[in-house]
């Protein structure tokens, strides 16, 4: 049994057991939340598309960690002018644990 979710704008197919790594939310790490925007489930070959999502469908997870992700750097530069600029990213990310998919 898979899901589609969604969540911080993206989309992720998740199965029970399985760890993501979401945008930052805003959920204290060691604790639990329900997921509702479930896009679509597949329970043993009978797929349920939502329109845009599933009634009555939503992913329990536990909520790992928070953490930061990789740096992203950007370098910005104008030829000739004597303008250079370099930035960095890090995104602020949470790590999630798929507990159960409830259909």
């Amino acid at each position: 049994m898979y899901a589609v979710i969604e969540t911080g704008a993206k989309q992720y197919k998740v199965a029970a057991g399985d760890t993501l790594q979401v945008e930052r939310l805003g959920v204290e790490a060691g604790s639990s939340i329900t997921l509702d925007k479930v896009l679509l489930v597949n329970n043993e070959g009978q797929v349920t598309v939502g329109t845009p999502v599933v009634n009555n469908a939503s992913v329990v997870a536990d909520v790992v960690k928070h953490i930061r992700g990789e740096k992203v750097v950007t370098f910005k530069m104008k030829r000739r002018k004597g303008y250079h600029k370099t930035i960095g990213h890090r995104q602020e990310l949470t790590i999630l644990k798929i507990k159960e998919i409830k259909a």
